[in-house]
């Protein structure tokens, strides 16, 4: 019963607080983060509510794939890529001269790895308040994020194999090169094609809401298939929307998904996010925590924003698709889980990765409001 009134409590918050930010001419996503930071301080989250809020950013993504043109997606995938891998060599370059400093030499390369991806839920939610996401700027940074994030993991990969064993694993690496390129190569060339074909046989179901139960069932079984191949789950979300997308059912799939996603599971979701920032951890951040955050930023405003320069985008757009790389999240998080796992660095390390999570979580939605309402 407990979990239910904390529920019903982080819901009101993410409506009142979100309509009172909106009301201040904020995004309403960063009034939901304000709501929840101030419910950690009296409420701990737990599994269950978890699990709620993994679904909320699973549906966020399925929803922003539902929203994009999958020619545009195809489109902008060469300025994506080159947006990505210069945010990600420049980010780790940032993030690895500033530890160099302040911790050992195979720690200075996990915090630059550390440094690398982008969450790209915060943004996505301010494109989606903007309507600016199914525009060539959203695009590229919703394409970015996805080349992002396999860059990210595979640069955690060389940093753990070379501290752990002194060499490289590049049997792991290959896995998530192949696995990566087989799942975009099917979503993008055969996914519209059958799920036509699905919802076709789908509409001879004569139940209540059968697409839409379908449309989630896809959602949760591809996000599942791309966290069992090493990748993030909200790849397959994304993948799975983009291809549905496509689909006949389109109209009717996203007008019951936002029903569904903005009633309960998205709000939950960056209410929680808030809930788990520890405010002690960010109020006894010393110099490196600062000096790294401040590195974070930056680095995907010049790297981004001078690989979106690089592609044809003018002086502009280039800022906006830099800062809309900004946030980090849950790569970040969980890649330092893994490395506090392998007795790489020590706890201590957390106070850092919380204190960049929350800035740019937190600056994010304000600076790419502006630079589209200037």
């Amino acid at each position: 019963m407990e979990i239910l009134l904390l529920m019903a409590l982080m819901l009101a918050t993410a409506k009142l607080v979100g309509y009172l930010f909106e009301r201040l001419g904020q995004p309403v996503v960063l009034g939901q983060i304000f709501g929840g930071l101030l419910i950690g301080i009296f409420f701990d989250t737990n599994p269950v509510i978890g699990q709620f809020a993994n679904l909320g950013v699973l549906l966020l993504l399925f929803i922003a794939g539902l929203e994009s043109e999958l020619e545009e997606f195809k489109r902008v995938g060469r300025q994506s890529v080159v947006v990505a891998g210069l945010g990600v060599l420049v980010a780790f370059v940032f993030g690895f001269s500033v530890a160099y400093f302040f911790v050992p030499l195979h720690e200075a390369v996990l915090y630059g790895a550390m440094m690398t991806p982008t969450s790209v839920s915060i943004t996505v939610k301010v494109l989606m308040e903007l309507r600016k996401l199914n525009t060539r700027e959203g695009t590229t940074i919703l394409a970015a994020a996805v080349v992002d994030d396999v860059l990210g993991i595979l640069i955690l990969t060389i940093a753990i194999s070379m501290i752990k064993g002194g060499e490289v694993n590049y049997a792991a690496l290959l896995e998530v090169l192949v696995s990566v390129s087989l799942l975009l190569f099917f979503f993008l060339y055969f996914g519209p094609g059958l799920a036509d074909r699905a919802f076709r046989f789908i509409s001879r179901i004569d139940l209540p809401e059968a697409d839409t139960a379908f449309a989630l069932i896809f959602l949760i079984a591809f996000a599942f298939l791309a966290e069992h191949l090493n990748l993030a789950s909200i790849l397959g979300a994304y993948l799975t929307g983009l291809a549905l997308g496509q689909s006949s059912k389109k109209k009717s799939i996203m007008d019951h998904m936002n029903v569904l996603g903005y009633s309960l599971f998205i709000p939950l979701f960056f209410v929680e996010v808030g809930m788990r920032i520890e405010l002690g951890y960010i109020l006894h951040a010393g110099a490196f925590a600062v000096l790294y955050t401040l590195a974070a930023i930056l680095s995907k405003v010049l790297g981004c924003g001078l690989g979106a320069r690089a592609s044809g985008f003018d002086w502009n757009s280039s800022l906006r698709i830099g800062v809309g790389m900004i946030p980090r999240l849950g790569v970040e998080l969980a890649m330092l889980a893994v490395a506090i796992a392998s007795g790489i660095v020590g706890p201590d390390a957390l106070t850092v990765a919380i204190l960049m999570v929350f800035v740019t979580t937190v600056i994010t939605p304000p600076l790419l409001k502006s630079l589209y309402t200037r």
